[in-house]
């Protein structure tokens, strides 16, 4: 009798902030506050402020259990993958069981867009790390980049982020995600950087493009533009964006192997490689994202569509 295949646990999946890190999906695929224009998902589908219990809790807490009865043994267990995970409104419940199952710690990725809500910040306060975001130094900035639901201000996102930011007894590592000649400019970096000390994070961890953006008119930044602006950070801020590489773990290797065979075939969307070896989304971006990395494989884009090929090299071995 066969295991059947998670449908909201994926991984463990390589972090370049969590390490070794077990997935946990909360909502269905872009489901979110936001419409980042840099999201590596694509565009949002269900773009929305409202909480409801959007996958059953039971069968969430179920496969968390199954698959560390199994003896996995991941660095951390991360609410994130497919969407925003604080529009869940059974967060709480989800947090209190997985902490019950186990004393891996558990870390919530969140863009922060919900964090004025009392309720969304109580829910949160039994997790370990909570990583929130924060993109832009005001509404003009924060309505290009993050493209929110119409109902969201800058304003009460950044108060939102304060409050939690006092209340919470966790460590909070706050993500700024810059992108090049948007909020890559010293006095649009600067802008962030006082609402960050305003904030006051556990850690600052500085990103940017790494994988296909939602939108073409979204560029990464050079590492040394990164390097030059992280000490307007402050002295706890570090730039987390992958330059090199960091998921070469022989653990992941087999996967990936498989992702490269499907694209020795045809190019493939993310979605082709998804459902075609039966991987979650975001362990499909992870593959991909390495493979990009060591020059195997090339992203294309048509239309709106993003298409992943072997490089020729390969090609031709």
């Amino acid at each position: 009798m066969t295991t059947p295949t998670p449908r909201y646990v994926f991984g463990p999946v390589p972090s370049r902030r969590l390490g070794r890190s077990l997935g946990v999906d909360l909502v269905p695929l872009k489901t979110c506050t936001y419409d980042c224009i840099y999201c590596q998902l694509g565009r949002t589908t269900n773009k929305t402020v409202e909480r409801k219990p959007y996958v059953p809790i039971d069968e969430v807490l179920t496969e968390v259990k199954s698959i560390l009865s199994a003896g996995c043994r991941p660095d951390y267990i991360t609410l994130s993958g497919s969407g925003e995970p604080t529009l869940h409104s059974g967060l709480g419940e989800v947090v209190r069981g997985i902490k019950w199952l186990t004393n891996v710690p558990l870390a919530v990725l969140t863009n922060g867009a919900l964090l004025p809500e009392p309720e969304v910040r109580q829910a949160l306060a039994e997790a370990d790390v909570v990583l929130p975001s924060l993109d832009a130094g005001d509404e003009a900035v924060f309505r290009y980049v993050n493209r929110p639901h119409s109902s969201l201000l800058f304003e009460r996102v950044v108060e939102g982020l304060e409050a939690f930011g006092r209340e919470y007894g966790g460590q909070v590592w706050l993500e700024v995600f810059l992108l090049d000649g948007v909020t890559a400019i010293e006095g649009a970096a600067e802008k962030i950087a006082q609402l960050v000390r305003e904030i006051n994070p556990t850690r600052v961890q500085l990103n940017t493009i790494a994988r296909p953006p939602s939108e073409d008119y979204a560029f990464a930044v050079p590492a040394r533009t990164m390097n030059r602006l992280c000490p307007l950070f402050g002295r706890d801020a570090e730039v987390i964006a992958d330059y090199g590489g960091t998921h070469q773990r022989t653990d992941f290797a087999a996967r990936r192997e498989d992702v490269l065979g499907l694209l020795r075939r045809r190019p493939c969307t993310l979605q082709d490689i998804s459902s075609g070896l039966g991987l979650h989304r975001s362990e499909a971006l992870k593959m991909v994202e390495d493979l990009t990395r060591q020059g195997l494989v090339i992203a294309r884009k048509v239309g709106n569509a993003v298409f992943f090929t072997c490089t020729q090299g390969l090609r031709d071995a």
